[in-house]
């Protein structure tokens, strides 16, 4: 039974079978205009604490330095640095990719935070800390307002 209270661990009983869980989770309001940017403009929007002068990115609504709330909006740009990365050579399955993939955080100047995002046109041996890299946006008409809407980062020529 879901209620019972367990009071030793070594009698913990278990459920055979699918527990259904019900929840919607929403991007709020900061995730929504986050994508909405992205998606209608190909842009990355940071949220600008007027107090401290802090920049977040993905944005939020409240400063984390000072807990001003955050109403100011400004573009970050399209550029950033990989700040660290990995790369993966088997799937969420297990089973071994056909090219490896390699995920990146993604630092824009000027800001705190970041984009964990995959890196596109890029070479595993020139990979490295502190690589100049910048969006690849899908088409326009192709765009979902999701994270997705970045293909990836490809280094800057």
């Amino acid at each position: 039974m879901a209620t019972e209270k367990i009071q030793d661990v070594r009698r913990m009983t278990h459920w055979p079978g699918h527990m259904e869980t019900d929840y919607i989770y929403t991007l709020g309001i900061a995730g929504e205009r986050f994508f909405k940017e992205i998606k209608e403009n190909g842009k990355i929007p940071g949220a600008k604490c007027k107090r401290c002068g802090q920049i977040f990115v993905p944005p939020r609504l409240y400063c984390e330095k000072c807990f001003d709330k955050l109403t100011d909006w400004v573009n970050v740009g399209t550029k950033g640095k990989v700040y660290t990365f990995t790369i993966a050579y088997i799937d969420i399955k297990g089973a071994r990719l056909k090219e490896p993939t390699i995920y990146a955080l993604i630092k824009f100047d000027g800001t705190v935070g970041g984009l964990v995002h995959k890196l596109g046109e890029v070479d595993i041996c020139d990979l490295r800390v502190g690589l100049p890299v910048e969006a690849v946006f899908k088409p326009q008409p192709e765009r979902t307002a999701n994270i997705n809407d970045i293909k990836y980062f490809k280094p800057v020529k």
